[in-house]
């Protein structure tokens, strides 16, 4: 087994902290500037700043007690690994198959932003076709090397924070905390019981604001001392996203009628726009800089399926064609083109993906969020288990306030995905089912999972 893990497709260390620092705030960064603001239409804005304090406590938790499984077992495969080292192969399963799920369905949302950024500018573009244009050009752009990605991503990363500062210091001299708690409790001024149905019922919008951020343990593989700069990015990327996220969130919410914001995919140029015009050179800078923003998610997240797809594949849970590394690059070539493939099938499936009066965004974004809180839960039950199985186990990182801290994430998770289930009924089955679709390909290939996934998980421990 020795000498078949030593032959198995490696990939190059390349990434010190800062550019994965980078990676795991860009995975992210698009969901300040979309998506999020469906949860206004749940719940209003006071409503929504509960939901959002809330999931910005249970990802803090997370992260912090995520970093020990990470620098424990750094792995491309991520959650996969951690999952199948605590319960074996039905548990590398869920926890690789939900986390495939969440990066496969993110991008084509994220996708379908770019596009709607762009029409703003162009109204004659067609945005599904911007949308599938940003995939072929971003699928090639991680084809060519993780340095060369992970230097791009670095850098739109850096502008697109930059820009989310420039949004906040532009409209803050229009911010009006009366416009911010105007009708916030679910379009009424006073708390109620529709108030708390709301809470709940927005919480896949406020998990957009952080989802993904744990992507950034698929690049683990490729990190120099991954023990050492894991943690710096990991932390460092979980402050950035809190500070931004509620900033942004607050100041669109009191430029004007936060109800205006609360079903589209640009808030922050339509936010801007209450504040200086429709002419003004800061709404035209903000819609081209804005677009960094969202190229810094869809680019990361493609960085970050591929390395899920392969180190599935690796493991005999998917075709191992898919494992395929590029002999001249050093990338997972078929694994990033298999993961676009069903992206853009996405972006053209309205009439299956518009479900409950949503858009085609807002469905897609939920579907994301099911699969990353499915592997939350599974991720902090197998940090849980190996304190208690692998007592041993190297950790040069342990999980601060442990148990608090990873039972506080587990618990809110758990809460998440049974809200979750309640209020997306129908997409919630179409979860299931295609769980279920991978778990009957794991049943049918078991015995090769089994055996090629049992040293390579050894290993990477």
């Amino acid at each position: 087994m020795q000498h078949q893990d030593c032959a198995k497709p490696a990939l190059k260390r390349t990434l010190g902290a800062f550019q994965l620092w980078g990676i795991a705030v860009g995975l992210v960064i698009s969901g300040e500037y979309f998506g999020w603001s469906y949860g206004w239409a749940q719940a209003g804005t006071m409503g929504f700043l509960v939901t959002s304090l809330l999931v910005a406590a249970m990802y803090t938790a997370f992260i912090f007690s995520f970093t020990e499984l990470t620098t424990s077992i750094p792995h491309a495969g991520g959650p996969f690994a951690y999952a199948y080292r605590a319960f074996g192969p039905v548990g590398g399963y869920i926890a690789g198959f939900a986390t495939l799920i969440e990066f496969v369905f993110a991008p084509p949302a994220i996708a379908m932003a770019i596009g709607a950024y762009l029409n703003v500018q162009f109204p004659a573009i067609d945005p599904k076709w911007v949308a599938v244009s940003a995939y072929l050009v971003f699928m090639t752009l991680n084809l060519i090397g993780v340095g060369i990605a992970a230097t791009f991503e670095l850098l739109v990363t850096l502008l697109a924070i930059f820009e989310l500062l420039v949004f906040m210091g532009v409209v803050s001299p229009g911010f009006s905390a009366s416009n911010f708690m105007l009708n916030g409790w679910a379009g009424q001024q006073e708390f109620s019981l529709g108030a708390v149905s709301g809470i709940f019922a927005a919480i896949p919008f406020a998990i957009w604001f952080f989802l993904a951020i744990e992507g950034a343990a698929m690049a683990a593989e490729e990190a120099k001392e991954p023990k050492k700069t894991i943690p710096k990015a990991f932390i460092g990327g979980i402050l950035t996203l809190v500070v931004l996220a509620m900033g942004v969130m607050v100041f669109a919410g009191g430029v004007g009628d936060w109800r205006q914001l609360a079903n589209i995919n640009d808030p922050l140029p339509q936010a801007m726009k209450m504040i200086v015009g429709e002419s003004s050179g800061w709404l035209h800078m903000l819609v081209w800089l804005g677009l960094f923003g969202l190229i810094a998610s869809f680019h990361g997240i493609i960085m970050g399926y591929s390395r899920q797809i392969f180190a599935l594949a690796r493991a005999g849970y998917l075709p191992a064609a898919l494992a395929s590394v590029n002999p001249r690059f050093q990338t997972p070539h078929w694994a990033i083109l298999a993961g676009g493939v069903v992206g853009i099938l996405a972006i053209f499936s309205d009439s299956l993906i518009v479900i409950g009066g949503l858009s085609l965004t807002a469905n897609i974004v939920t579907m994301a969020v099911f699969g990353a809180i499915v592997m939350y839960i599974i991720s902090m039950a197998a940090l849980f288990k190996l304190r208690r199985t692998e007592p041993t186990l190297q950790r040069p990182f342990k999980a601060p306030l442990y148990p608090f801290a990873p039972a506080l994430a587990l618990g809110l998770a758990i809460l998440c995905l049974v809200a979750m289930v309640y209020y997306n009924g129908l997409l919630a089955l179409i979860f299931g089912g295609l769980m279920l679709a991978g778990y009957a390909y794991f049943r049918l290939t078991h015995d090769e999972a089994l055996a090629a996934s049992d040293g390579e998980l050894v290993k990477a421990g």
